[in-house]
């Protein structure tokens, strides 16, 4: 429930005990992983010193797949020539989890968010799975996490993947990836999240009539809510040094 004892709890110790301003909230556009993956790295080196707020970056990515620290190779189906003519990249990252496929009507959330301490690296995660729950609710949803899993689910079907980094000073990086409008068709060349038995799902796969700016805005009041903070929307301008290459 919104407001609970227990949201509030957790609203309170997730974020560094200074982040006492609003977080900023950045949507970028379509952006090619790898850029997305600088951007990233470029962003939290700044924020693990001093330089910039907490800020929350979402984007589209073009077709890509990406394996996680903890990935099977084999769990990448299409070989590089099936890939190539479905004009699908691949890239290996550093955050947990298994392979996942990104692409166009898919939200991407990529929080860089100094937490109070890496002790709080599982609560920070469960935070993510709830804010993607409850937008869900908003499209009238019924979406549930699932226990020794991560990772926001319908029945048997994942509609959210999650996977984190926390680097050693307490910044998050990577995030969430919430299906909306999402081709499917392209999960086909993966085990999704090393997950053999389980399928995925969309908003759209589920009747639900939204795209992904209305998605957005519907997170971003969520991510407010569980984070305990004001949410303020900007711009990369004094973020970062160099331009963010954007796809065409």
């Amino acid at each position: 429930m919104v407001g609970s004892p227990s949201v509030q709890r957790l609203a309170g110790t997730l974020r560094d005990a200074g982040s006492d301003e609003p977080v900023l909230s950045v949507d970028a556009g379509l952006v090619p992983y790898a850029s997305a993956w600088e951007l990233q790295r470029a962003l939290v080196a700044r924020r693990a010193a001093g330089q910039i707020p907490d800020v929350i970056v979402t984007l589209q990515h073009p077709p890509v797949y990406t394996t996680g620290k903890r990935a099977d190779p084999s769990h990448v189906l299409w070989d590089a020539a099936e890939r190539a003519s479905r004009g699908i990249e691949l890239h290996e990252v550093d955050r947990g989890g298994n392979v996942t496929y990104h692409g166009p009507g898919q939200l991407v959330a990529y929080p860089i968010v100094r937490l109070q301490g890496l002790r709080r690296v599982v609560a920070y995660v469960r935070a993510l799975e709830q804010v993607c729950v409850r937008t869900a609710a908003d499209f009238g949803v019924q979406a549930a996490t699932i226990r020794g899993l991560t990772g926001v689910w319908v029945g048997r079907d994942k509609l959210v993947a999650i996977g984190v980094r926390v680097s050693s000073r307490g910044v998050t990086s990577h995030g969430l990836a919430f299906n909306v409008t999402t081709d499917l068709d392209h999960f086909r060349g993966i085990v999704p999240c090393g997950i053999p038995d389980r399928g995925v799902c969309s908003l759209r796969s589920l009747g639900v009539d939204a795209d992904v700016g209305l998605v957005r805005q519907r997170m971003q009041a969520r991510f407010a809510e569980l984070l305990g903070c004001d949410i303020t929307a900007g711009t990369l301008d004094g973020l970062v040094a160099s331009p963010v290459r954007r796809a065409t």
